[in-house]
């Protein structure tokens, strides 16, 4: 008896151990339409100059640390450049989901 709950004992703490690979299955409910995947949405700073690709329709949103809101933009073409005329700082440029950081010197 104490030789079978050691084995088992054993098993229990070896299978821990062991890396297991879990993958989600997608969950799909219905009446939902499913939405196309979001583009990739790349900002870029270069020279007083702000250049956002893969937003087309969405809304650009600069914020300053304080959190003012400096402006909003909306990206009417799939790779729009916008000119700040902002004073030097940092900044946080936000389009949809992606958030990235502009220090304007």
């Amino acid at each position: 008896m104490t030789k079978r709950l050691f084995i088992i004992s054993i098993t229990m703490v070896l299978s821990c151990l062991v890396p297991v690979a879990v993958h989600a299955a997608p969950a799909y409910l219905a009446g939902v339409m499913e939405m196309a995947p979001e583009q990739d949405v790349v900002i870029t700073f270069n020279d007083g100059i702000l250049s956002v690709t893969g937003a087309e329709g969405q809304t650009l949103e600069i914020v300053s640390l304080t959190g003012k809101k400096i402006m909003d933009v909306k990206v009417e073409s799939p790779a729009q450049k916008i000119e700040l005329n902002i004073p030097k700082g940092c900044y946080i440029v936000k389009v949809g989901k992606v958030v990235r950081k502009v220090s304007v010197r």
